[in-house]
């Protein structure tokens, strides 16, 4: 089954530009646009999509406001926060709401699309680079922190009772906010090889999706938070 999207954003020509990306994937059709969040509950209302993309910052009612009001009157709705803003206290109060996904603007195409297909199917979707803040923040406030002359002492050993070499270079590189193009520039690999590599660490640390990888990880000690 295809995604059926609502896209709300007061910026015309990015909304514009996302529906031309979103036009191009077949398993995707853009139902319906506005541009904020009182449009938003009314297209939801009219329409029945299956995935919300919202701007956080619109006139009226912003997105975290508006997902706020749909999650009360449209509780199946998934809805994906759009974000100029990666500062850990936008994305809580965005999920805190009932966000499921949040996208930084600078995202790009396969993330966007990722994104989309991981909400629909019930997981959640963090924008790389706001995974990596999140988990610093956690690390910060999970605090089995030692320090020696201000040196963070991290208990650190890779999983290679469950992950090969590779996958564990993956997992650190996720950790870090690396996307899947930058991984795979990273290691000189292709972008395709690391959407398998991701799928397999994933398969195998049985969860959803990369930001369940990432805290488990961060929670097992398997990798190093800078």
């Amino acid at each position: 089954m295809g995604a059926r999207i609502v896209l709300i954003d007061d910026h015309k020509l990015f909304r514009e530009g996302i529906k031309r990306i979103l036009d191009f994937e077949e398993d995707f059709e853009v139902v319906a646009e506005g541009d904020d969040g009182n449009q938003a509950i009314e297209l939801v209302r009219t329409y029945h999509p299956d995935v919300v993309l919202m701007d956080i910052n619109m006139p009226t009612i912003n997105g975290v406001e508006a997902t706020k009001n749909l999650m009360m009157q449209f509780p199946d709705v998934k809805i994906i926060i759009l974000s100029i803003h990666d500062d850990e206290t936008y994305v809580t109060h965005a999920l805190k709401t009932g966000a499921q996904g949040y996208l930084l603007k600078e995202m790009d195409t396969d993330e966007l699309i990722d994104a989309i297909k991981v909400v629909k199917n019930g997981g959640s979707y963090l924008h790389p680079k706001v995974t990596h803040n999140l988990v610093r923040e956690y690390q910060r406030l999970a605090n089995g922190t030692s320090h020696i002359s201000g040196t963070k002492i991290v208990e650190y050993r890779k999983p290679l009772h469950l992950l090969t070499r590779r996958e564990c270079e993956v997992l650190q590189l996720l950790v870090d906010g690396k996307s899947n193009r930058g991984i795979a520039e990273a290691l000189y690999i292709s972008e395709k090889t690391v959407k398998n590599h991701v799928s397999n660490i994933l398969q195998k640390m049985n969860v959803n999706d990369r930001t369940q990888a990432v805290v488990l990880a961060i929670k097992n000690g398997w990798v190093e938070v800078s």
